[in-house]
């Protein structure tokens, strides 16, 4: 991959070659890494823990993120994990003002063009000003772009998208993966920095892998997966991690076939992460959004003595609410509301509003809604 100064604001494919039109950089000697490298030994590792605010309730209450950590959003198809990571993107890239890189694995094509404009809109992309111009009139005229300007985006984006063959989709992670990691180690001027990675979607990956080895002929292991899964999975994630010199925080859209939580796929991603999110039809259905099952989500750093006393017994007390409303939904499926105690009655009053505070409107779904976004302290 193409690495230096030159590479902030670029769109790269899996082999590193440009794909925006501004034209190709260097990737020989200093100007490139390989995309196969071992992961950090275990004495640089860092193993401080900070929380990392989102914006977003029903994450910063029930499953808080760590800073330097990862990240998975899980959910089947339509369920909004797409929305979720570009709302992130959205409320973390702007307000974390470090830098950013993007890694569509597998994913529509419609998806990163939509990104790089809200990217070249709110200005963590920068073309320029007479670029911007033209794109205000509906034009795209890539000879207005200002190379000075471009050196000044806070964000790199690799992309193999749906239509490309499994070979490059299953190495296109480790493609955006090697970028960010140049970014952590210090840029080649010595200094690490604090990157964010977005990676949408792991579970292209598998499948891509899952391809490839059918095409190899290898004997396949459960639900036709490749019998490398684990391995495959592991030396990627093992890579993602922070280091004294810098971190690297990556949130990882994870599609989960037919729902299936226990699918192979899914299943192996969860054992490397700090925290998950599960996106749930059931919360989609009664139009509640964002998705978010609090009570199938979890997070390593839920503790009292990372987030306070005050913030933890919340988090339960919540989780206890809604734990009761989901015993109770099957007496109320057959009896109805009015065969409830007061105490119960109450408590699934509680709960369903509980339920309704948890939700919010997203900045990147304002064109769709008509209903402007919004930013929650946590306080």
């Amino acid at each position: 991959m193409p690495v230096g100064k030159e590479i902030n604001g670029r769109l790269f494919n899996v082999i590193g070659d440009s794909i925006d039109g501004i034209g190709d950089l260097p990737k020989t000697g200093d100007d490139g890494l390989a995309i196969h490298r071992e992961a950090p030994k275990f004495k640089d590792l860092s193993t401080s823990t900070e929380v990392l605010f989102t914006g977003i309730k029903v994450i910063d209450l029930i499953e808080p993120y760590a800073k330097g950590g990862k990240i998975g959003l899980f959910g089947g198809a339509g369920v909004g994990k797409t929305v979720l990571l570009m709302e992130l993107i959205n409320n973390i890239a702007k307000g974390h003002g470090g830098l950013s890189v993007f890694a569509g694995v597998g994913e529509r094509t419609r998806e990163g063009n939509d990104l790089l404009r809200e990217m070249l809109e709110s200005g963590i992309i920068t073309y320029g000003k007479d670029f911007m111009k033209s794109m205000e009139e509906g034009g795209w005229d890539l000879s207005k772009v200002d190379k000075k300007a471009l050196k000044e985006s806070k964000a790199t984006f690799v992309f193999g998208q749906m239509n490309e063959p499994p070979g490059a989709r299953a190495r296109v992670a480790l493609s955006g993966l090697t970028v960010a990691e140049y970014f952590r180690d210090g840029a080649g001027d010595g200094q690490g920095k604090d990157v964010l990675f977005f990676v949408d979607n792991i579970f292209r990956f598998t499948q891509a892998g899952s391809e490839v080895s059918a095409l190899l002929g290898r004997m396949p292991s459960a639900v036709g997966y490749q019998p490398t899964l684990a391995t495959e999975m592991g030396a990627m994630q093992e890579r993602i991690t922070s280091t004294k010199k810098g971190s690297i925080t990556s949130v990882q859209a994870v599609y989960v076939p037919a729902d299936d939580l226990t699918d192979p796929a899914p299943a192996t991603t969860f054992a490397h992460l700090d925290a998950t999110t599960v996106l749930s039809r059931k919360i989609t259905e009664l139009g509640i959004y964002p998705a978010v099952d609090p009570l199938d989500s979890t997070s390593r750093i839920l503790t009292p003595e990372i987030i306070g006393e005050e913030h933890y017994n919340c988090a339960q007390r919540v989780k206890e609410l809604l734990q009761r409303y989901k015993e109770l939904q099957d007496i109320i499926a057959i009896l109805g509301m009015e065969e409830l105690s007061e105490d119960d009655k109450m408590a699934v009053g509680r709960a369903r509003r509980v339920q309704r505070f948890l939700s919010q409107p997203f900045h990147v779904a304002e064109q769709f809604t008509g209903t402007p976004g919004v930013l929650v302290d946590i306080k």
